[in-house]
């Protein structure tokens, strides 16, 4: 595919078993049933902030000829870039959008953006723009994994603060659920009252954001990906390239449906399918996951022999908690202050599908059965991670805004618990409940109270675009299998499963990453060669 200059001229530069799926031929069907951050170095040259743009603000709409200009038009004006653990190694800036497009004329907002000058001296004319998961996250955090991926190497990279999150303004950061959460380790998973402490966090957050005359309702993924639209015409982008993960696939597969113009590829990474995402759905690729993890350990001959009979044990653990919680007090898992913490059904099943971070894939056999065993230590310091969070980074109100409005309609507290049964016969009711990672979800959107926007947000993306799906089959978030479900209605997309990997694949293993650089390289024929050489890492044996 031919590729497109930028504007009047380019963007001013600043310096083991795998089975990738082409087109429609092998997408099977799935049953229906925070953010990880990896351990790569951080590149070395990610020094200092270069300065900022030195063009004047440019406009994403002109005023209509022999009319007045238009209220609160989206512009980006360039400025310096946010403080960060790691400074941002490009320049940057601010784009200035409606906060409501239904009602221009009010509040606007603005989103931080950053330009990543592409590695190569030989950069290609197409920039990449990112999208962060959650919804929520902290795209500026990602920055040095995206780098260390070398999604940079040919092309500068673009990324962009969603609406309501950190480095964005207004910003929908919760620190009232970010305390209750501190506490919450010490308390029962899916109890009622822990359930009622959420609401009352989750409904002193709403009260304050409301007073200050933020709309939560325009905080969805309509608006998110209008956003993006803005920026690549404020910026002067004829084309470029959509990354995206978690989240970010939701919003990338939106943004294509919706603004198609100017996207010369879409890559999306542990896929959220914007016409399937739900409460129920979470429990689907829960099991997919851990049933992953459970089939890999089966295929290792020390993990089989050590650890047989994964499934029954998890059950037994999980059904055992949950009618004995354990309490305990131990210290984080980086040290310090020993912190009270307890294990029961809801806390077990939790960690496993929280992302591999707080457990990794490789210790999840061992942990169940030091668990089994009478020794919860590697479960309950995981568990106590969560009494240090980062107060305020983490854009909780983005988070409710979108799964209020976008994935919990139409799906009752009983189609949830139903769709528990399904994935996980036997598991106690109080546990299967409530969707992994949302508990009490349904609660906390009557007192979140945003409107359904299921109608326009649960809809396929159907396109004819280059697309590349990234899925990891120990992703417990969002089950390996529909990516390639997704890639239906990609008739020229290019689906490719990674073994043994976790959320967000591409930091996590170096193959993925080269397939995505290849993509951007060739959209229509990445080079996929390496995919079947990756096996799961042998997991850890303990005596």
């Amino acid at each position: 595919m031919a590729e497109h200059d930028i504007g009047p001229g380019p963007l001013p530069s600043l310096s083991r078993t795998g089975t990738p799926l082409r087109g429609r031929a092998r997408h099977s069907p799935p049953r229906f049933g925070r953010r990880a951050r990896t351990k790569a170095a951080l590149l070395a040259a990610c020094v200092g902030v270069l300065g900022a743009v030195g063009t004047a603000p440019s406009s994403a709409q002109s005023p209509p000829a022999g009319g007045p200009p238009p209220r609160h038009p989206a512009r980006f004006v360039p400025g310096p870039c946010p403080r960060t653990p790691e400074p941002v190694p490009g320049r940057c800036g601010f784009l200035e959008v409606p906060e409501n497009r239904e009602h221009p004329g009010r509040r606007t907002v603005r989103l931080a953006v950053a330009i990543i000058p592409a590695a190569s001296k030989a950069r290609a004319a197409d920039p990449v723009v990112f999208m962060e998961g959650g919804p929520g996250g902290d795209a500026f955090g990602a920055i040095p994994f995206l780098i260390d991926s070398h999604v940079n190497r040919d092309r500068d990279l673009i990324v962009v603060a969603q609406r309501g999150t950190l480095h964005a303004q207004p910003s929908l950061a919760c620190p009232e659920m970010d305390r209750f959460n501190a506490t919450a380790v010490g308390l029962p998973y899916d109890a009622p009252s822990t359930g009622r402490g959420l609401v009352r966090a989750a409904k002193a957050c709403r009260d304050r954001l409301t007073a200050d005359g933020i709309d939560l309702k325009a905080y969805n993924t309509t608006e998110n990906a209008a956003d993006f639209a803005a920026l690549r015409k404020a910026l002067g982008i004829k084309k470029w390239n959509v990354y995206g993960y978690s989240y970010g696939t939701d919003l990338g597969l939106t943004y294509l449906r919706r603004h198609p113009q100017g996207v010369r590829s879409l890559a999306i990474d542990s896929v959220v399918p914007p016409q399937i995402v739900s409460l129920p759905w979470a429990w689907d690729s829960a099991q997919e996951g851990i049933n992953a993890i459970f089939a890999a350990c089966e295929a290792q001959p020390a993990c089989k022999s050590r650890y047989p009979h994964l499934s029954r044990t998890l059950t037994e653990q999980v059904r055992r908690l949950e009618a004995k919680p354990l309490r305990l007090t131990v210290p984080p898992p980086g040290g310090g202050t020993p912190v009270k913490v307890v294990l029961d059904g809801g806390t077990l099943v939790n960690l496993l599908v929280a992302d591999g971070r707080l457990v990794p894939a490789v210790d999840v056999p061992a942990a169940l059965y030091e668990l089994a065993a009478g020794d919860p230590e590697r479960l309950a310091r995981a568990q106590a991670a969560g009494a240090t969070p980062a107060i305020g980074e983490f854009a909780h109100g983005l988070t409710h805004s979108v799964a209020c409005a976008e994935w919990v309609p139409g799906f009752s507290k009983r189609d949830v618990l139903k769709a528990g049964r399904r994935a996980f016969p036997g598991w106690p009711d109080s546990v299967l409940a409530h969707a992994p990672q949302l508990p009490f979800e349904h609660d906390l959107c009557r007192v979140w109270n945003v409107p359904d926007r299921t109608a326009v947000q649960r809809v396929a993306t159907r396109s004819k675009l280059p697309a590349l799906i990234i899925t990891g089959t120990f992703d417990a978030k969002t089950g390996a299998s529909w990516g390639p479900f997704t890639g239906r209605t990609l008739p020229r997309s290019t689906a490719v499963v990674i073994p043994g990997i976790t959320h967000w694949v591409v930091p996590q293993e170096p193959c993925a990453a080269s397939v995505l650089v290849s993509f951007l390289a060739r959209p229509t024929a990445p080079d996929t060669g390496c995919v079947p050489g990756v096996e799961p890492k042998p997991f850890t044996i303990v005596p």
